[in-house]
């Protein structure tokens, strides 16, 4: 049944004995696929697809009033469809819901929104008040926007190096030449409309935390009254004889991606590293370069954060599509012809030849800049904050892969994690306490990786394991890993085993001990999968 009225659109859905308390169900009204949820006896509709890219939240992690994106982790509230957990930006629309005769109706209108953004301020003439963000990640847009969705008035200004406004780099390992348009997180009339600035190009040299000034490498300065540090990390250059040579690439920004994919098409592929960088940019090429090979220092990819049988998996994944390994290997040099890369020398003497060399060995966070104040800075290079993004100096923040942070998961314990949703968590909560809006850091790990079309998820924070429990097997592609420390689960990684992942990240918020004998047990129902 179906009744139409001012533009909108009433449908009777589904029986209210078709869901109990605690069970959700796909429909679609006028072409909208919508997410009906039933708590506590009540009746709730939001939009069914993430707002990050997509997945259909049917086949996420419900608990309570909040459901858990499958793919990447987002989460939204059931009830208002507002975004309460990254990646992504915006929120899921929401539609009326009526109950009458046993029958469940669901009102949409005819706008078929994906997305909803919330309500945000722009800039109040007058207010001189000057927040600048550092970096232009997705620590600095979200603290931006968070200021902007509670009526920040002020100025913002994002610096940042690169050309482009900000984008979404987990992309540029997987899809490497991909339009600026399809990974730019906001566009220039949004930014503008709201009283983002943007200033590209423009690298800071030093901060002045007394005088409150920072001073770019053109000479100029500005005055902040706040500061966000979210500078993220830089790729950790190559050390041996012939690093210098042109075709000799690190994979930092849009450009940097561009250009790879350009030299390598048609041409014999050199990567240096098995860890995330080094095998999405591996398993991209694959189909596309004359040759393929990796380089490795551990036996196999990912050793030491997902284990051996799943970079043995990932190892063998690549092979049948002609990449070619030399693990427990390094470079002693690289030889070049005419200031370009020629060939790679390897530790145990093999020469390869080569036309380009791609560099991924891990990051560096990028605090060089503050080498001259106050602000902490730990052995490692990361800026020390506490659980609200401050950092030791009155006024400045920090926040993404840039700090060091007290994680909750591990008793908040200090840890530096390259996450793009941790980022996102981070510049929300260093944008409400900018505000004086005291909310503590609370959230727990996750990622993921995409080779060849398969996605691999992870969450928790699984450093320092000794055991990993599996379900399924890696040969059948197909399994779901618990990472063991000190006979409890400390994380998980999975392929083709949908919610797992996503469901133990909410176990995991929720503060629930998972035993080893859990992981191990035939049973599984305390997971809740579907």
């Amino acid at each position: 049944m179906e009744t139409k009225q001012c533009n909108q659109i009433t449908e009777m859905v589904c029986l209210e004995s078709d869901l109990q308390d605690g069970q959700m169900k796909e429909v679609e009204v006028d072409q909208n696929k919508i997410l009906l949820v039933r708590n506590n006896g009540e009746f709730t509709a939001v939009g069914g697809l993430c707002t990050h890219y997509g997945a259909p939240l049917i086949k996420g992690a419900l608990v309570g009033d909040r459901v858990r994106c499958p793919f990447h982790g987002a989460c939204f509230n059931t009830k208002t469809g507002d975004i309460e957990e990254f990646p992504g930006l915006d929120c899921l629309p929401k539609y009326k819901v009526k109950v009458e005769g046993g029958k469940v109706y669901v009102t949409t209108d005819n706008k078929k929104l994906k997305k909803r953004v919330k309500k945000m301020s722009g800039r109040v003439p007058g207010v001189s008040h000057t927040v600048v963000l550092i970096g232009g990640g997705p620590a600095s847009l979200q603290c931006a926007e968070t200021l902007r969705q509670n009526d920040y008035g002020g100025r913002i200004i994002m610096v940042t190096k690169d050309e482009q406004l900000p984008l979404d780099k987990t992309k540029l390992s997987k899809a490497m030449n991909i339009e600026i348009e399809k990974v730019l997180l906001r566009q220039n009339d949004f930014l503008q409309e709201h009283g983002i600035d943007v200033w590209t190009k423009k690298e800071v040299k030093s901060v002045d935390t007394e005088a409150k000034t920072l001073t770019f490498s053109d000479g100029t300065s500005q005055h902040y009254d706040q500061l966000l540090i979210s500078t993220g990390g830089r790729a950790r250059p190559l050390q041996c004889a012939g690093a210098e040579l042109e075709n000799v690439k690190l994979l930092e920004s849009y450009k940097d991606a561009t250009e790879i994919h350009q030299m390598s098409v048609g041409n014999k592929t050199v990567i240096i590293g098995t860890s995330f960088i080094g095998m999405e940019v591996a398993a991209y090429l694959s189909d596309k370069a004359a040759s393929v090979t990796v380089i490795g220092s551990s036996k196999f990819p990912f050793q030491s954060s997902l284990g051996p049988d799943i970079g043995k998996m990932t190892m063998q994944m690549l092979e049948e599509k002609n990449v070619r390994f030399y693990t427990s290997n390094g470079v002693a040099e690289i030889r070049g012809e005419n200031g370009k890369v020629k060939e790679v020398v390897l530790k145990n003497g093999e020469v390869l030849p080569a036309d380009i060399v791609i560099v991924g060995i891990g990051v560096i966070p990028n605090s060089n800049f503050l080498k001259e104040t106050s602000v902490e800075i730990d052995s490692r290079n990361a800026v020390v904050i506490d659980k609200f993004m401050k950092t030791n100096i009155p006024d400045v923040f920090a926040a993404g892969d840039v700090v060091s942070f007290p994680l909750p998961l591990v008793g908040h314990k200090r840890v530096n994690i390259g996450h793009w949703q941790l980022a996102q968590a981070h510049g929300r909560i260093a944008g409400l306490s900018m505000l004086n809006q005291q909310v503590e850091i609370n959230t727990v790990p996750y990622f993921w990786t995409v080779l060849l079309g398969k996605s691999i998820r992870y969450t928790g924070y699984g450093e320092g394991y000794t055991d990993i429990v599996f379900k399924g097997s890696t040969e059948e592609r197909k399994f779901l890993a618990f990472y063991i420390k000190d006979e409890e689960v400390v994380a998980a990684a999975s392929l083709n085993f949908d919610p797992a992942v996503a469901r133990l990240a909410e176990m995991l918020l929720m503060g629930k001990r998972i035993t080893k004998a859990q992981a191990q047990s035939d049973d599984l129902s305390w997971l809740q999968l579907p």
